[in-house]
């Protein structure tokens, strides 16, 4: 699968981007290097492979490897937003960057 000039000049353009042809070019091969070996592992016959749910197998211990979800409150918002030159609420104001 050939990524087109025009596709990629689309995801660079959707991305704010603006290439070089040399860039064009080097972007354009890896793309594609990308969609190759992907179409590659699509290849793979996956039909006799069971679905994972856990990456652990059966003879590791949960307990050995994972630590405990712990919850850690957080809140430091107020006082970060009191640094902030222009607040609004609980929001960041900040100057428009970007010009389309």
């Amino acid at each position: 699968m050939k990524i087109s000039r025009e596709d990629l000049l689309r995801v660079a353009d959707l991305a704010y981007l603006e290439l070089s042809e040399a860039e064009l070019e080097t972007y354009r091969q890896q793309v594609d290097d990308i969609l190759e070996y992907i179409e590659k592992l699509n290849e793979i016959d996956t039909a006799n492979v069971e679905p994972m749910a856990q990456v652990l197998s059966d003879d590791q211990s949960a307990d050995a490897t994972l630590r405990e979800d712990v919850v850690v409150r957080c809140d430091v918002s107020s006082e970060i937003l009191r640094q902030a030159p222009d607040p609004e609420g609980i929001y960041f104001r900040v100057p428009k960057v970007i010009e389309r």
